[in-house]
């Protein structure tokens, strides 16, 4: 970490982030949100001008900055909301603008799998969730909201909790940049080997196949693709490939989330069952409770008409 940036320095920003996270919290009464906003900010500010002056030969472009403060504000306005409905419409926010820093990393199918995943499915089920399990506000009191909504029930210790972890994390992170391979190291050209329709198509494309030829073999370790045509063969050596004839990010993500990771996909699927159902089970008990509610009303209606009744006698009846 030190030969990027000094350890203090990150650990500083999560001490100073983690105070102004705290006060932005809210609490019952007279609540300093608006003063830990403001702190949140000039802390983000001081943050972003530390890596600029840092990294002051390689600065990211304007859009770096734009997404990164979007998605910190959005994601501090989702813990400090008092509504749950508009705390989840800033964790879409959050969400679009880490799509938007994904893009920039050229990691497309990661950021339109976060929209998609997390705004389409995982954010609606939430909004079902919150919607059906709040309660229905009374004729008098329509905006009155629930405790534990309008105050937070540790903020000292959510806050501490949340910052040490990201210090940790932030520490791994740094650790293992000296382990990743370097720019052009990588073996996913191997992976051409298994894609022999598109290495066929590309070539096919580029005009580098005859008639009546088809690709036999795709050696990626010797860099040649042989293609044969009845009993003769050739070969297309590497230097005559076309340029767009590589393994694009969406394909290699793929082979990796397949072989190596096959158990991420059953338990993402897993959670994604056990969400709908957490929303069935929450919606089944408050339509039982609207029945009962119901059933309460009109019996209480009924003896009130009864015991009407009884004193008036029968309407167009003798007295």
């Amino acid at each position: 970490m030190g030969e990027l940036i000094h350890p203090f320095i990150v650990y500083g920003f999560c001490v100073l982030g983690g105070a102004a996270v705290c006060l932005a919290l809210p609490r019952g009464g007279r609540s300093p949100q608006v003063l830990g906003a403001l702190a949140g900010a000039l802390i983000a500010g001081l943050a972003l001008l530390a890596l600029a002056i840092k990294f002051a030969p390689v600065l990211p472009n304007v859009y770096f900055y734009i997404f990164s403060l979007i998605g910190v504000g959005a994601a501090l306005r989702v813990i400090t909301h008092p509504r749950p409905v508009y705390a989840a419409l800033y964790f879409i926010l959050t969400v679009i603008s880490t799509g938007g820093l994904f893009v920039l990393l050229s990691a497309e199918f990661m950021a339109f799998a976060l929209i998609i995943v997390y705004a389409g499915a995982i954010l609606i089920t939430y909004l079902f969730v919150i919607m059906l399990a709040t309660q229905a506000p009374q004729e008098d009191q329509t905006e009155v909201l629930a405790s534990y909504d309008t105050r937070a029930r540790e903020p000292v210790a959510a806050s501490v909790i949340g910052f040490l972890l990201l210090a940790v994390l932030t520490t791994l992170f740094f650790r293992g940049v000296d382990r990743l391979p370097a720019p052009g190291a990588s073996d996913d050209q191997a992976l051409l080997a298994e894609m022999p329709r598109k290495v066929e198509t590309s070539l096919r494309v580029a005009g580098l196949l005859r008639e009546g030829e088809t690709v036999r073999e795709i050696d990626t370790a010797l860099g040649v693709v042989r293609v044969a045509s009845g009993e003769s063969l050739r070969e297309i050596p590497r230097a005559e490939w076309p340029e767009g004839l590589s393994v694009s990010n969406v394909e290699a993500l793929g082979f990796n989330l397949l072989r190596e990771h096959p158990g991420a996909i059953e338990i993402a699927g897993v959670i994604l069952l056990m969400a709908m159902l957490g929303a069935v089970v929450l919606s089944r008990k408050q339509v039982e409770m609207d029945e009962e509610a119901k059933r309460r009303q009109a019996q209480k209606l009924g003896q009130t008409t009864g015991g009407i009744s009884d004193v008036t006698g029968p309407i167009g009846g003798e007295s």
